[in-house]
């Protein structure tokens, strides 16, 4: 995930501003890390570059 990537993300559920906390990055991009809701303390992983926006309870088919 390309670091500006985060100034148009907003928490799916509430639609709050979310934190990034990075874990591992590149010269590019974030490749590992997490998203943080401010408003309603929901984390969103960041893995393999890719951020996982799915709303909790929202699996894989």
């Amino acid at each position: 995930m390309r670091r500006d990537l985060q100034e148009i993300l907003c928490c799916p559920v509430c639609h709050g501003d979310l934190d990034l906390a990075v874990i591992t990055e590149d010269e590019v991009e974030v490749l590992e890390g997490t998203l943080h809701c401010r408003a309603c303390g929901i984390d969103y992983p960041i893995e393999d570059g890719i951020p996982n926006l799915l709303p909790p309870g929202e699996g894989a088919f």
